[in-house]
């Protein structure tokens, strides 16, 4: 009989390496959690004062609270910088600020339900399905929903691949992690090889073109009426995970410990397989593939305030919102009057963290084995 499992067992179990004590306290997470907050109010502002037109920080805020209605100060701005500000800059920080969240939140929850620090928000197939929608609408010109055809065509791709996914990895009514991420991984190879081939048929270069940006991620093409799909999805899957995060703890204690504590997990993790693809779906439909945020983040994140999810996950959203802010400003500024995909500066960082990543965990099972 297993012997019951306490929760000093699982706060013990959701140390980083199970190893490491310096976990901030209440005060800690507080002080760290409003940090991040003073960060991401100046990560929104320069996002709104830098650019190719530079806009004074006084200004932004003259801009957006008149917007707001609180006329704290003289307009003495033009036309034009207001239009800058609210309609061009000010939907692409958002959902900067957004897509960051999300992503860094998604890749947490994966990597406690997959047990894998590699773990990250594209791992199930779902980038490569929204990639394949996104490249349809690209080539065919297909225009059903306007402007939001991209959008869309994106989400679909991404919901018709999880669906795939699952349909493969189900064997006698249930579904294991190892299978699902085996099915995810064949899905996308299937799915990327259908996309280079749409590449490779298409003669017109701009369409080409076009389909590269996509695929890299960038944040260029938001507008204030398609930014509250992505919103609503970030909103919902950090409320859902907030909710779940014991049983988010209970998984990194191990399955039979968090059955023993009455987790179903075959039906948990299935749940927030579902739950997590949409939001990833959601989110590359509205800015493409973004990659190695919500590998990167939950990382670092725990080395700050330790593993616990309660913990972690509203620190994740806003160290991955200010990451994904900065990582665009740096992807306007660089080559400026070129702007570079924000995607190839997130993945010139993730790179070299996936690598480190990698010799760490190396470095630790070698030490475990000599022990």
């Amino acid at each position: 009989m297993t012997a019951p499992v306490s929760d000093a067992d699982i706060g013990q179990a959701v140390k980083p390496g199970n190893q490491d004590d310096r976990r901030a306290g209440p005060a800690g997470l507080a002080v760290t959690l409003v940090v991040l907050t003073v960060l991401l109010v100046v990560s929104a502002t320069a996002g709104l004062a830098i650019g190719s037109v530079q806009v004074p920080p006084g200004q932004v805020w003259g801009i957006v609270t008149h917007a707001l209605g609180a006329d704290w100060s003289t307009p003495d701005w033009s036309n034009a910088r207001e239009t800058i500000v609210l309609d061009v800059r000010a939907p692409r920080v958002l959902l900067g600020g957004v897509a960051g969240a999300g992503l860094a939140v998604v890749g947490t929850a994966l990597q406690a339900l997959i047990r894998n620090p590699l773990a990250e928000p594209y791992l199930l197939g779902v980038s490569s399905g929204a990639s394949l929608g996104a490249v349809v609408v690209i080539v065919f010109g297909v225009t059903l929903l306007g402007p939001a055809s991209l959008s869309a065509a994106a989400f679909a791709g991404a919901l018709g691949a999880l669906l795939l996914v699952y349909a493969t990895a189900r064997t006698g009514g249930r579904i294991t992690s190892s299978r699902l991420v085996l099915s995810g991984v064949a899905i996308a190879a299937v799915l990327t090889a259908v996309l280079d081939l749409l590449l490779l048929t298409t003669d017109r270069g701009n369409e080409a073109r076009a389909v590269l940006a996509w695929t890299l991620g960038g944040l260029g093409g938001v507008n204030w009426d398609t930014l509250w799909l992505p919103s609503a999805a970030l909103l919902l899957g950090i409320a859902v995970l907030m909710v779940q995060a014991r049983n988010l703890n209970l998984l990194l204690a191990g399955e039979e410990a968090a059955t023993t504590m009455g987790l179903d997990v075959a039906r948990f993790r299935a749940r927030m397989f579902v739950l997590l693809s949409l939001v990833t779906g959601i989110l590359v439909a509205a800015c493409g593939p973004i990659g190695f945020v919500g590998l990167m983040l939950p990382h670092i994140v725990r080395l700050i305030v330790g593993g616990d999810h309660r913990r972690v996950l509203p620190t994740a959203a806003l160290g991955g919102a200010v990451f994904l802010i900065w990582a665009d400003i740096a992807a306007r500024i660089v080559a400026a009057p070129m702007e570079i995909p924000v995607g190839v500066l997130t993945a010139l960082c993730g790179g070299p963290f996936f690598l480190w990543l990698m010799r760490r965990d190396a470095r630790r099972n070698t030490d475990r084995g000599g022990a």
